[in-house]
């Protein structure tokens, strides 16, 4: 749970905070790096530019960290599994 969105709700409201704080920030760090620096034609870059533009350029961050926490899943998956399946896909095609 490095990457998740804190959020809290009641009956009637309905609360989203920053990410949580939990995990290594050492880890926290490098994904938020990665997709950085990423170039224009990988998936987390796509991601990104995708959510900045349909959220605005107020949105960079909460983009980052979406496009960080996809990473994180898919690097979790691919030590998991041996192989990226969602990637290997669009390789393929």
């Amino acid at each position: 749970m490095f990457l998740t969105p804190r959020h809290r709700a009641s009956d009637t409201e309905i609360h989203q905070e920053p990410i949580t704080k939990q995990g290594s920030p050492l880890l926290r760090w490098a994904c938020m790096e990665a997709v950085q620096r990423c170039s224009a034609d990988t998936p987390m870059r796509r991601l990104k530019d995708r959510i900045t533009q349909r959220r605005g350029t107020g949105a960079r961050n909460t983009a980052k960290t979406a496009a960080a926490r996809k990473l994180l899943t898919l690097v979790f998956y691919a030590l998991r599994d041996g192989v990226v399946r969602c990637l290997a896909k669009t390789a393929m095609a």
